[in-house]
């Protein structure tokens, strides 16, 4: 069971996730009732009324949002002194909670465009804060990021890139994201695949490799006016 922090920072919590169960078997473990219970008292206690009702279902979560399929995770606060927003993909044995934010049967070319350095310009205007780091929207940032139009060879030369930045993570499998992003720590390698990413999006956006991030964004903003008055 993890978050943006947890992923982050390599860190594990457990849940009991009793989805499709059959309840003769959780019935026979004591450690199962009591946290069921404890849940449905919790929930029995609640001011909320949709929680009260929940309370019907203690075994379940009360939202089940979990693909069964492999997911792009965004965790939605990053620290401001990172360049880019660690984006994993994890497994769907692994229940998100809702401090990320998850693109389910997410490919290679979408991780490509999404943590490079022209989202992430456009993430740093228009996100949130919380406290001084960078709070992720999915209203503000990932609905209204205008998208690239890519031919075959443009996408295959991103999902190449991105996949080069996988490739770089895994070289460093004791290392967390915390580790691998740290604006002093981030190794050589990662670092060259992330810029060879950034230029291969910033061609599919028709910009130059060296564009500033004022640049980019005023590209981008640009491009969201003109798909704002086609609507």
């Amino acid at each position: 069971y993890r978050g943006g922090n947890e992923i982050i920072n390599n860190k594990t919590r457990w849940c009991l996730w009793l989805k499709d169960a059959n309840p003769s078997e959780f019935r026979k473990s004591k450690f199962i009732r009591d946290r069921i219970e404890k849940n449905q008292q919790f929930r029995a206690n609640s001011k909320r009324p949709q929680t009260k009702e929940l309370a019907d279902i203690p075994y379940l979560f009360g939202e089940i949002r979990q693909p069964k399929s492999s997911m792009l995770v965004l965790p939605k606060v990053s620290s401001e002194k990172r360049k880019y927003i660690p984006m994993p993909f994890i497994d769907p044995n692994t229940i998100i909670n809702g401090s990320s934010l998850m693109i389910s049967d997410a490919t290679t070319y979408d991780l490509g465009i999404l943590d490079s350095s022209v989202h992430m310009a456009w993430m740093r205007i228009v996100a949130g804060r919380l406290e001084m780091r960078y709070q992720y929207s999915k209203e503000l940032v990932y609905s209204n990021f205008p998208w690239p139009n890519v031919d075959d060879k443009q996408k295959e030369k991103i999902s190449q890139t991105a996949q080069a930045i996988l490739d770089a993570r895994a070289n460093y499998p004791d290392a967390s994201l915390a580790d691998l992003y740290d604006s002093l720590a981030m190794p050589a390698d990662l670092r060259k695949a992330h810029k060879a990413n950034d230029k291969a999006v910033l061609q599919a956006y028709n910009l130059p490799a060296d564009a500033t991030e004022s640049e980019i964004v005023a590209h981008l903003f640009k491009m969201y006016e003109k798909l704002t008055k086609t609507k």
